[in-house]
């Protein structure tokens, strides 16, 4: 296959990082507890009727997103985007942070969470040595963790960079409670390697977003609808040192209330990757984690949350 022979940024060169990392954090707490308040006390359709000025704002006020949104949708769509697509895209963006609100709570009533790869996940799980699930942000991952939340026999855990959307993250745990904080992983952290093979030990679930890294991270430079574009090596050498089943999970939302959850076999290790055999892992294994995330953003372009020029300068 063409990645067998992709060149390798040498370790610790982020390459041509895109610049989510720079970009400033938007939207305010109290907007965010007032959203919730309004949400929580009026109801689902109250939130959602809110999200059209909301979007409309921020779809106005933000220029630089909205450039880079526009030629990823170029990209996804194999055409120019107009407003129409971009309003697509925001208000989907806008939903999903709503319908956090009731995920994070547990107040499902009026979703439908429709789930593929079910089966997949549960002869993986039946193993006992964890599964590693890498996902990225196209959809929502909250969609994830009530399917987990609604019955999953194992603990899932999230490991996560918690840089440039720290008020977000610090919303959504208020929502969920301690239980949903203490679930999650912050990278960087001393101890998160340990964490990570505390849960899979128990046979836990260890979801990772495989389409950014914090600061300093290695990057690798793969095919992405249409040109190259640097991916984190990071989740796919983690999962080498591992030796874990690894699968990809999105959780794409398709409608108001309505989420479509995937979970799709990727790497059945049975064993760590050999330190001499890491290298060429790391080349087979990114080219197809991109490769799937190119089929599934062209497939719901309106999922694709990441409001950054992600193919750099």
């Amino acid at each position: 296959m063409p990645g067998a022979t992709l060149p390798l940024n040498p370790p610790g060169n982020a390459g041509a990082a895109p610049d989510w990392r720079a970009a400033p954090e938007r939207g305010s707490p109290t907007l965010l507890r007032l959203m919730t308040a309004i949400a929580l006390r009026l109801g689902w359709r109250v939130g959602h009727a809110l999200l059209f000025p909301i979007t409309a704002y921020f779809l106005l006020t933000a220029p630089r997103p909205r450039r880079a949104s526009r030629e990823f949708l170029r990209r996804a769509l194999g055409r120019e985007a107009g407003w129409r697509e971009l309003w697509r895209l925001y208000f989907s963006f806008s939903s999903t942070i709503l319908d956090r609100v009731w995920l994070c709570t547990g107040r499902t009533e009026g979703f439908r969470l429709e789930m593929r790869g079910l089966d997949d996940l549960r002869a993986r799980m039946a193993e006992g040595r964890g599964v590693l699930l890498l996902g990225a942000h196209l959809g929502s991952f909250e969609a994830m963790r009530a399917v987990a939340d609604a019955g999953c026999p194992v603990e899932l855990a999230v490991l996560m960079h918690e840089g440039n959307a720290a008020r977000v993250k610090q919303w959504a745990d208020a929502l969920g409670g301690e239980a949903r904080a203490a679930a999650i992983i912050p990278l960087g952290q001393p101890d998160a390697m340990l964490r990570v093979r505390e849960c899979l030990e128990r046979g836990g679930l260890v979801g990772l977003l495989a389409d950014r890294a914090p600061e300093g991270a290695r990057m690798v430079s793969v095919p992405f609808l249409g040109s190259p574009a640097p991916l984190p090596a990071g989740p796919h050498q983690l999962a080498a040192l591992l030796g874990v089943p690894v699968m990809l999970a999105f959780g794409l939302r398709r409608g108001p209330r309505r989420y479509e959850v995937r979970f799709e076999p990727f790497e059945d290790l049975t064993a760590p990757v050999p330190r001499a055999g890491r290298e060429e892992f790391l080349r087979r294994s990114l080219p197809r984690y991109a490769a799937r995330l190119e089929d599934t953003a062209r497939e719901a372009p309106d999922n694709w949350f990441n409001f950054h020029r992600f193919w750099g300068a």
